[in-house]
């Protein structure tokens, strides 16, 4: 607990502070709208506009027999946090002692450490042991403790405006290539990061070379296939085309991200690139033969152009 309370004095703003809580995984529409609400309060009160999350995500220790997988990295997740309004993030590590505190006892800590006058939470949170702290109970314990508990609605979206917004539901849409709904859920395209890393380079023999991007492992893909792809790398953007998937033509195994950028040479072994996967084009499949498969590439090519256009 001393390491949590230090990350709480480290990260917080002296002077008090307007709190939100979450996991904020994807950082998406409704994340966002809680935000904006924080920082809208923290400027009318003159305190400062802080976010506490967790890493690992809670489900990874309490469920470890689930398989999970992150829409944003962690340091992907502060930016977009930042990005969004947060002056300050305190990223809390997620342990089996600290699912057992109570809410009470939490809230005391965000109170003692990191000031917290005012908590902003979303309708259906809950914080503490066996997720006991549900809004009620936040606000009785903020009257005991000296914060003030507001809520905000659920943002709701995507092509059925009815259904509320969470990471579970962008995670469904993702499974499914789904990258419009995945974009609209989100606010923005989906994207993968990670460095170039050397690959077999037949692209390059072929007359397509792409980029080995090295992604994390735990880190959500959307289905094997090819996408339409906007890149940053070197604060530069480009077009090109991802394939997502185990190159089953050269009886391929092993998952990968592979890159090609429209009208690029270079040698960027090492350089971070960012990749938006804006449309499916296409499911990956095995090809008859050699020529039948850089035929397709020249297709794919000729439709990414397309789009851009």
């Amino acid at each position: 607990m001393l390491l949590v309370r230090d990350e709480l004095r480290h990260a917080a703003t002296t002077g008090g502070n307007v709190v939100t809580i979450g996991v904020f995984d994807g950082v998406h529409r409704g994340h966002k709208a809680l935000i904006v609400r924080v920082t809208a309060e923290a400027a009318a009160r003159g305190l400062g506009a802080g976010v506490v999350t967790f890493h690992p995500n809670p489900v990874t220790v309490l469920r470890p027999d689930v398989p999970f997988s992150y829409l944003t990295s962690l340091e992907r997740r502060v930016e977009l946090l930042r990005d969004a309004g947060a002056q300050w993030v305190a990223v809390l590590q997620f342990t089996s002692e600290l699912a057992l505190v109570s809410a009470e006892d939490f809230a005391r800590m965000l109170v003692e450490d990191a000031g917290m006058r005012l908590l902003i939470i979303g309708e259906d949170f809950h914080l503490g042991r066996g997720r006991e702290g549900d809004v009620a109970t936040l606000r009785a314990i903020g009257e005991r403790l000296g914060f003030e508990v507001q809520t905000i609605p659920l943002v709701a979206g995507g092509t059925d405006d009815t259904s509320d917004i969470s990471s579970t539901r962008i995670r469904r849409a993702l499974a499914t290539g789904e990258m419009r709904e995945v974009a609209e859920l989100l606010g923005r395209p989906y994207s993968l990061r990670g460095p170039v890393l050397h690959g077999d380079e037949r692209g390059r023999t072929i007359g397509f070379p792409t980029l080995n991007i090295g992604v994390s492992p735990d880190h959500a893909l959307p289905p094997n296939g090819v996408y339409v792809t906007c890149a940053e790398m070197d604060g530069a953007t480009y077009h090109g085309a991802t394939n997502i998937g185990t190159q089953p033509t050269f009886d391929g195994t092993q998952r990968r991200v592979e890159t090609h950028l429209l009208d690029f040479e270079g040698d960027v072994y090492g350089h971070v690139v960012r990749i938006e996967l804006l449309q499916q084009l296409r499911d990956e499949r095995k090809f008859d033969g050699f020529e039948a498969l850089v035929t397709q590439i020249q297709l794919d090519v000729v439709e990414t152009r397309a789009f851009f256009a």
